[in-house]
């Protein structure tokens, strides 16, 4: 088995292994120290060796002969508008830009927040201040000013990159309120902000701080990479939990490019010149890695992609984009493709001769149900890949590799560990479990390239968070089990296991069962308190559009299904139908601030919410146990 022997390979020499990979990409100065043991918490890849990711991203593509080939495609269904950019283009952009940075005193390790929607200037912006050497801190287009002000007073930019406006379905977003809100509350004060004028709104530039975009590019010096270290910061990207304080993943240059470009070849399995689609936001993780900079990397062309899974204007907006510019490999979240199934379960919108193109489905950020995977095989008639990572890895911690080898699909499991990724299945004592037992998934030190070497200023943190419980071991914070084969099941989040009458069950394993109702969209399992038994699941369903059945008969349906496949142990006997579930605006379902409310804990208004408004239509549903 080619994967088995390639993973063995890295076990064997984790050392050689990540050497020679790094050959790959272009170095003004290769690293001889290919990782650093700085304590048994600490470590550093490719410390000393010099480069520039934004080099790597543009120039390299160019000196390889892809100068007029497209490096972006932009497509915005909300605007009606469309535009590409070539790496000739891509370049004298970035470049400019880059120059009008350093107009403002912009230097190698300088900090610079980018706020900005889903527009082709935002990834001009990132690609900028990494040819700068200073380091980028997106955040998320419309996240509220307190929210913003927390990240400027953590990172201390020097400067701000905003637009005047973000754009959702039927509304304009205004950024510069916000971003003026978030100045003032913010302890740490900004020299600048460049806002770049939309058509759809101009904003009101405030005198002596805001310029604009426009015009600072006028007479700007085009500035060629900077060369940095490979342990230097090329970004810091702020977890979007739902409680606390926000953890600023810092990471480094040179790992990051490393492992991101193995991992386009041999996960997704696309060569230089493939189109490649990732339908997230920059302000993401997957949007830094996989709309950013991986295709990029890999001299491939992205889509930026400003739009919905459903609603602009319809169920069909994925199909006709892989159609339009014939993507090879798309990415995007379960919870998305629920959205679509929900409004178009017939499928009437895919017409597998126009997407004879896209040859892989990848799917993350939430676990896969397998009804939703066994609906896009059979409406797509290629492989449905579930993949799990973190915002902590930056890259895919297990997958099915399929520029390897395509390995069995097992439903409901992301496959197998990627090399760089010694994952271990722990009990709460740190014992290592057998197959098929449920525990946390934890992986040894040393940490792979591109992973987290710790959290911006806050190492003690970064120990406590992820090092702590687990000596020698990254704490995932993930629940699930390895099968005989060494396949992983991720099952949910740890908080999210629950003990019911002393047995620990996982509400990933009721999600999925739930999943297969015919008439289920999606669902949510959490566990409410109950003096006899400890913890008891209740259940949250989304229905598909046009069901009319009575919603007591389908609830009683899911009891019976969850009695049958799991147990009368689970002790399921609620489940509720509500319209939508709340969610994150990356499209995770708030699992934690909906077991607050059943368990009538103090709980607030989480920042990254999408729609503040579903969490009444939740509680008018979950009225009728009495419980709330």
């Amino acid at each position: 088995m080619k994967y088995l022997n390639i993973y063995n390979k890295w076990k064997q020499n984790p050392i050689e292994f990540w050497k020679n990979n790094a050959k790959d990409v272009v170095w003004k100065k290769f690293p001889e120290n290919i990782l650093t043991k700085k304590n048994d918490n600490f470590y550093e890849w490719f410390s000393d060796g010099v480069m520039n990711s934004s080099y790597n991203a543009i120039d390299k593509n160019i000196l390889e002969g892809r100068g007029d080939q497209v490096a972006i495609y932009y497509d915005s269904p909300i605007t009606n508008s469309k535009s590409k950019l070539t790496y000739n283009e891509l370049k004298d952009k970035v470049s400019q830009f880059a120059g009008a940075l350093k107009k403002y005193n912009i230097l190698k390790g300088d900090r610079v927040i980018v706020y900005m929607p889903m527009i082709p200037e935002a990834v001009i912006a990132v690609l900028a201040i990494a040819r700068l050497g200073a380091v980028h801190s997106v955040v998320f287009g419309g996240f509220a000013s307190k929210e913003l002000a927390v990240r400027i007073d953590d990172c201390s930019p020097k400067l701000i990159i905003s637009a005047s406006c973000g754009l959702e379905p039927g509304r304009i977003v205004e950024y510069k309120p916000l971003l003026d809100e978030a100045i003032k509350l913010s302890k740490h004060k900004v020299s600048n902000c460049i806002i770049f004028q939309r058509s759809q709104l101009e904003a009101s530039l405030n005198r002596g701080i805001d310029v604009s975009w426009n015009e600072i590019i006028k007479d700007a010096e085009f500035i060629d990479p900077v060369p940095v270290k490979g342990n230097d910061p090329l970004y810091i990207l702020y977890t979007s939990g739902t409680t606390g304080q926000p953890k600023g993943v810092v990471r480094d240059n040179a790992g990051h490019l490393v492992s991101l470009k193995w991992s386009m070849k041999n996960v997704y399995n696309v060569n230089p010149g493939d189109v490649f689609w990732a339908a997230s936001d920059i302000g993401w993780v997957v949007g830094h890695s996989y709309i950013i900079y991986a295709p990029l990397f890999q001299g491939c062309s992205t889509v930026l992609f400003e739009g919905k899974p459903v609603g602009t204007p319809d169920a069909g907006t994925f199909w006709r984009i892989i159609s339009e510019y014939k993507v090879k490999s798309f990415f995007t979240a379960p919870t998305a493709l629920r959205a679509v199934k929900k409004e178009d379960n017939e499928g009437k919108y895919i017409n597998r001769e126009k997407l004879k193109s896209l040859k892989t489905l990848f799917l993350a950020g939430e676990r896969a149900d397998p009804d939703t995977v066994s609906w896009l095989e059979k409406k797509l008639q290629i492989p449905i890949i579930d993949h799990w990572w973190q915002t902590e890895t930056g890259w895919p911690i297990a997958s099915n590799p399929t520029g390897i080898e395509l390995l069995p699909i097992k439903k409901g499991s992301p496959t197998v560990p990627l090399p760089g990724y010694d994952i271990d299945i722990l009990d709460n004592q740190g014992k290592k479990l057998s197959s098929n037992k449920l525990g946390s998934i934890c992986i040894k030190l040393p940490l792979p390239p591109s992973c987290l070497p710790t959290l911006w200023n806050a190492d003690d943190r970064f120990v406590e968070a992820y090092l702590s419980k687990f000596p020698g071991y990254y704490e995932t914070g993930d629940a699930g089990f390895m099968d005989d084969d060494g396949y992983i099941f991720v099952m949910s989040r740890t908080d999210d296991v629950i003990n019911t009458a002393g047995h620990r069950l996982s509400t990933g394993a009721m999600e999925e069962v739930i999943s297969n109702h015919s008439d289920v969209a999606e669902c949510a399992v959490v566990g409410a308190r109950d003096d006899l038994k400890g913890e008891v699941p209740i259940g949250l369903a989304c229905l598909n559009a046009g069901c009319n059945r009575e919603h007591d008969e389908i609830c009683k349906e899911i009891v019976n299904m969850i009695r049958n496949e799991i147990g009368p142990v689970a002790s399921f006997k609620k489940v509720a139908i509500v319209q939508t579930l709340p969610k994150t605006r990356s499209g995770k379902i708030l699992r934690k601030t909906i077991r607050s409310i059943i368990n009538k804990e103090t709980w607030s208004m989480p920042p990254t919410v999408e729609n503040p408004d579903v969490f009444e239509d939740c509680k008018k549903a979950l009225s009728k146990f009495n419980i709330i």
